[in-house]
């Protein structure tokens, strides 16, 4: 037999990181800061050029 994969349904979306209730929340935070650091490069590159 196989065993039943796991029961997400729990509602258990804690990610365990402070200030972050939710994952979503942390992937938002990740690709917002991603792309900070995307429009930064750009403009460094244009005035230190």
């Amino acid at each position: 037999m196989k065993p039943s994969p796991p029961d997400h349904s729990t509602g258990d979306e804690s990610p365990g990181v402070p200030g972050f209730r939710t994952w979503r929340g942390v992937y938002l935070f990740v690709f917002g800061f991603f792309v900070l650091v995307v429009v930064l490069l750009a403009i460094f590159s244009r005035v230190f050029a």
